[in-house]
């Protein structure tokens, strides 16, 4: 079986504080997040295409920039959004929610997120799949 793996990157801005956390990253400071998005295609289309980046785009975007303000990552305290009330909005908690809000939207028979990696600075970040 061939498997073609696609990826976007894209970026957005926001603030978090870690709570819990012994140090400087306990107070409210923002990142430029770096966004990782990876999907595996398991055939092409009549023209070549696995998916189209036009529509990957389309659905990060979305995601980052929820129509619904307080879903919204972009611009955003990281630490009020309702995915992080009971869980630290950390690189590792962001690529799994970005994983599974995007995996809503992509899915399908032979089309499916692979992993997203999220990095707070250009050398510092994490990955999340499922196996």
């Amino acid at each position: 079986m061939e498997i073609f793996e696609l990826y976007i990157q894209t970026h957005f801005s926001a603030a978090h504080a870690l709570k819990g956390y012994a140090g400087e990253c306990a107070k409210l400071h923002g990142h430029n997040w770096i966004i990782d998005v990876f999907v595996r295609c398991e055939r092409l289309d009549e023209i070549g295409i696995g998916i189209d980046f036009k529509d990957l785009k389309q659905a990060v975007k979305d995601v980052l920039k929820h129509e619904d303000e307080t879903l919204c990552l972009d611009h955003a305290n990281l630490s009020d959004h309702p995915a992080f009330v009971s869980a630290n909005p950390t690189s590792e908690n962001i690529a799994r929610y970005i994983y599974k809000e995007l995996s809503k939207k992509i899915n399908r028979e032979g089309v499916q997120i692979s992993k997203v990696k999220v990095s707070e600075t250009p050398g510092a970040g994490a990955y999340y799949w499922e196996v």
